[in-house]
């Protein structure tokens, strides 16, 4: 399989999952932060897929989903709701972790590959978002098995410095 339609399926994977998460979840914020995640991964495709048909340099832009999740998940904290997740809804969003890192290592190593600069500084910039999407899963998961003390973690108050 050639590596730009791999990376492509890659996003695509990671696209129809994040949907059909945000599907099984009752919570509007959370269905809010997941169809953004599905919507980095439709960009994340087009780049790809324009990556593949010419040699052009493409500018990815800036993702503001940190920013986004943070105003987000402050907004369901202040409502003092509970979750009621049982352990496979939490694993569903370990699973969506591994898939980003997967894809952070993939987009490193392509960058080490790439011998055209302008197709490795956007492999770089995949990357970093992918990066940026563990981070924000990692939050997810702490959010939802913790919601009390979620909001006081020192690596949140930073989120968007990550």
């Amino acid at each position: 399989m050639n590596i730009y339609k791999y990376a492509m399926k890659m996003e695509k994977d990671g696209k129809n999952y994040y949907r059909e998460l945000a599907n099984k979840t009752e919570d509007v914020g959370l269905q809010n932060i997941l169809k953004m995640l599905a919507n980095d991964e439709v960009k994340h495709y087009h780049i790809i897929e324009q990556m593949m048909k010419t040699d052009v340099s493409i500018e990815l832009a800036e993702t503001d989903i940190l920013e986004n999740a943070k105003n987000i998940f402050v907004k369901i904290k202040g409502k003092n709701l509970v979750f009621d997740f049982d352990l496979t809804q939490v694993d569903f969003y370990h699973k969506a972790q591994e898939m980003e890192e997967k894809s952070y290592k993939f987009y490193m190593n392509m960058s080490n590959k790439a011998e055209i600069e302008s197709q490795r500084k956007i492999f770089l910039k995949l990357a970093e978002q992918e990066k940026k999407h563990m981070f924000l899963l990692e939050n997810l998961v702490e959010f939802i098995s913790r919601p009390e003390t979620w909001v006081e973690n020192a690596e949140f108050n930073h989120l968007d410095d990550y």
